[in-house]
């Protein structure tokens, strides 16, 4: 079986230039993640391929951002993330499908992002709508040979399981963020592999606390300090197969997120090392 290779995620600008920073800490893959919509160009992705194959980083996937509001919390952010709100969707969904032509061209095989606050019943009337939405994304990628893969964190994991299920679509994913399942209380990542295991393509290497306030998340942490339990999250995640990447989400700036990405990828690579020796 492949050993997981560990990356980091990175920003995207209209010179590509942060790729360098990948290289810098001695890593070979990345995502890249953008909010900007308006970079999701042909000359941008020329850029972001060349920067990246000169600097000899493998893009593993690209995570596209959208217009409009976004609120990460439990009050507006079931109304402004995501493909939810139907008064963005359309925009939204055009935004997505720009992102799948803009990763086409740069090389890097899917799309990531968060759809939102995912409802959680079959009958419930927007059940469909988003459905349909996230299907039409999931189809542009697929005629360009993408994955579409949905970021954790918003929706139990059964509900997102019930959301591939009912699409039904081949080249579906999931970028698992075992520390977003922790922030906004929705799952135990260990407990949640049993559910969606098997789709789990990408994981965001990330550590946080449940939530203490209702209408706040939980706060985001240094891998290991968290309640992942990256010691047993690993060895699980190895068992269901897993031969994507890890890629380290540190949600600072500045040299004490640069240590720590540091400190994290000693930290994946012993517990890399250790699974394998079982």
């Amino acid at each position: 079986m492949k050993r997981p290779e560990i990356g980091v995620i990175t920003v995207l600008d209209e010179e590509a230039g942060e790729i360098d920073k990948v290289a810098a800490f001695g890593l070979r893959c990345a995502q890249v993640s953008s909010w900007n919509p308006a970079l999701a160009t042909p000359k941008v992705a020329r850029a972001l391929k060349k920067r990246s194959t000169d600097a000899g980083v493998r893009l593993t996937a690209i995570w596209g951002g959208y217009s409009g509001p976004r609120e990460w919390n439990f009050t507006r952010g079931p109304v402004t993330l995501g493909l939810i709100p139907p008064e963005y969707r359309e925009t939204r969904v055009r935004e997505l499908c720009k992102w799948a032509d803009f990763a086409a061209e740069a090389g890097a095989p899917a799309v990531i992002t968060h759809c939102g606050f995912l409802p959680e019943n079959l009958t419930d009337p927007s059940f469909e709508p988003v459905a349909v939405a996230i299907q039409t994304v999931a189809e542009h990628c697929r005629g360009l040979g993408l994955g579409f893969w949905f970021e954790t964190g918003q929706e139990t994991p059964v509900v997102l399981l019930r959301f591939i299920q009912e699409i039904g679509l081949d080249n579906l994913g999931i970028n698992l963020d075992p520390a977003n399942l922790v922030m906004y209380g929705k799952g135990n990542p260990i407990d949640a592999l049993s559910v969606f295991g098997k789709y789990v393509r990408a994981i965001h290497a990330k550590d946080g606390r449940p939530p203490s306030d209702g209408l706040r998340l939980g706060p985001e942490v240094k891998v290991g300090t968290g309640f992942v339990r990256y010691p047993e999250f690993i060895p699980a995640l190895l068992g269901c197969g897993f031969e994507g990447d890890l890629t380290i989400e540190r949600e600072i700036s500045g040299e004490e997120q640069n240590r720590d990405i540091r400190d994290t990828v000693r930290y994946l690579s012993s517990l890399l090392d250790a699974a394998g020796s079982h």
